[in-house]
């Protein structure tokens, strides 16, 4: 694990208060700094770049709302934690309206819950670092012909379409459902010499396998019932440019035969027709199976495979790029926002979370239809966790629970620390769960007040809206 020093900011007049977080900062090797006036700690927050601050809400001068205040209105991204007596909670809760990440009441009975708090700033402190950070380059990435991707294996893509898009050789592109495929064999049209001529598609597995040989090949006048005039086939249209057979797995072994004759002849007959007819096409296919054991089944053609597969293209499954996740979404949300006259350009953090922890079977094309779902629902410009299926949420939270059982690599305090976050965070989810998303039901159960039981759904970012079934949120 990197290690990241942490800088840490101390605002109190109370030297008790102040030894003990000097204490804490020692312990954590914390860099700090003490402030123990309104204006000291507004003078460091602007001089100094702080991860976290303690704030008392009283201070000399001005108070730690005005100090809150002012480091909201200059946007300096310091995660803040109140420090209120008992006498002042109502104050304490006011700041976390005005942005406040938290707050501690003092006297402190609970000294691992304050370390805990300052870690869970700390961590979303260097989360909302990365979301920014991953926003400007999703602004600033440029897409290959419509394709989004950053990641070592869609660059490698990339590399392999410049180089082979200028031959004429077949191309064989697999992958699961949703990666793209179609998107890649445009690309492959668009980079070569038959740009300007047509870019045809044909879906095998869409079309019934009576009608699919008209489609290909064309048919003439009276060669079966309903062929009322002469049809050109999608070869012929295609001529001088592409061809485009996606789901190549499910062609009919009688048309495969027919497919491996044009590849090796390059005339075409329509249906009917004693002619052949001369065609210049470039052929792309796309799978989502396995040739090579369809082959072995005698499912596909052995002479067939080889010929469509001169150059093979393996588009990766959006789970092994995870790191073009976000550049995805800020795409998507661009795309889907115009399409539907809405101004929702932003996301965030912990939808954006449960957005990486998804393991989307669905590829692409189910981050898409996700990201589309949640704008239609985004009541405001932001992407919030409520706004995804629920199905995506369920799943960031039990990765976020494997990766907790993992303790290993942090020291007893931190692993300490840890557990209890997990504990706190599996119990609050089973209440949840088992109280289909009812706070006051879940709080009754937890033998807690219903206002204590919220405070900890949002220390620990537990979205309730997963908890509760789908039809009521529709």
């Amino acid at each position: 694990m990197t290690f990241q020093p942490t800088n840490f900011l101390i605002v109190d007049d109370d030297e008790s208060l102040v030894k003990v977080f000097e204490r804490l900062a020692r312990e954590k090797q914390y860099t700090y700094e003490v402030a123990r006036s309104g204006q000291e700690a507004i003078d460091l927050l602007v001089q100094k770049p702080f991860e976290v601050a303690v704030l008392d809400v009283m201070l000399p001068g001005f108070s730690g709302i005005q100090v809150l205040e002012h480091a909201k209105k200059n946007r300096i991204p310091t995660e803040i934690i109140m420090i209120t007596g008992v006498g002042t909670i109502e104050s304490a809760v006011d700041a976390i309206k005005k942005g406040a990440y938290d707050y501690l009441t003092k006297p402190f009975d609970d000294i691992t819950r304050v370390m805990l708090l300052i870690d869970k700033a700390i961590e979303r402190f260097r989360l909302m670092k990365q979301l920014h950070r991953l926003q400007r380059q999703a602004s600033d990435q440029p897409s290959f012909e419509g394709i989004m991707g950053k990641s070592t294996k869609m660059q490698e893509i990339f590399s392999c379409i410049e180089s082979i898009s200028g031959t004429s050789s077949t191309v064989l592109i697999d992958g699961e459902s949703g990666t793209g495929k179609e998107l890649v064999a445009r690309a492959i049209h668009r980079r070569s010499p038959r740009s300007e001529k047509p870019f045809v598609v044909i879906n095998c597995a869409a079309i019934p396998e009576n009608l699919l040989e008209s489609e290909l090949f064309g048919h003439t006048r009276g060669s079966f019932t309903g062929a009322v005039s002469d049809r050109v086939g999608l070869f012929e249209e295609a001529h001088g440019g592409t061809v485009f057979l996606d789901e190549i797995g499910e062609l009919p072994l009688a048309l495969q035969v027919k497919l491996l004759r044009v590849l090796q002849s390059g005339e075409v007959r329509r249906i009917g027709d004693a002619e052949t007819k001369k065609i210049d096409i470039r052929l792309l296919t796309a799978t989502n199976r396995n040739l090579l054991s369809m082959v072995d089944h005698s499912e596909f053609r052995e002479d067939l495979y080889y010929r469509l597969n001169v150059i093979n293209l393996t588009i990766p499954p959006l789970r092994e790029r995870a790191e073009d996740i976000p550049l995805l979404v800020y795409h998507f949300l661009s795309k889907c926002s115009a399409k539907m006259g809405k101004q929702v350009d932003k996301v965030s953090l912990d939808a954006l979370q449960a957005l990486q922890h998804y393991s989307w079977t669905g590829n692409v094309r189910e981050l898409e239809n996700a990201i589309e779902r949640a704008v239609v629902l985004a009541t405001e410009d932001t992407i919030l966790a409520r706004d995804l299926p629920s199905v995506i949420l369920g799943a960031s939270y039990q990765e976020e629970d494997e990766k907790q059982k993992d303790l290993s690599h942090y020291s007893y305090q931190d692993a300490k620390d840890r557990a209890l976050m997990n504990f706190n965070r599996t119990y609050i989810g089973e209440l949840l769960k088992t109280s289909n998303g009812n706070v006051s039901v879940a709080s009754q159960k937890a033998g807690m007040d219903r206002s204590n039981f919220k405070k900890l759904i949002k220390r620990y970012n537990i979205a309730i809206d997963s908890f509760r079934d789908q039809e009521e949120l529709q």
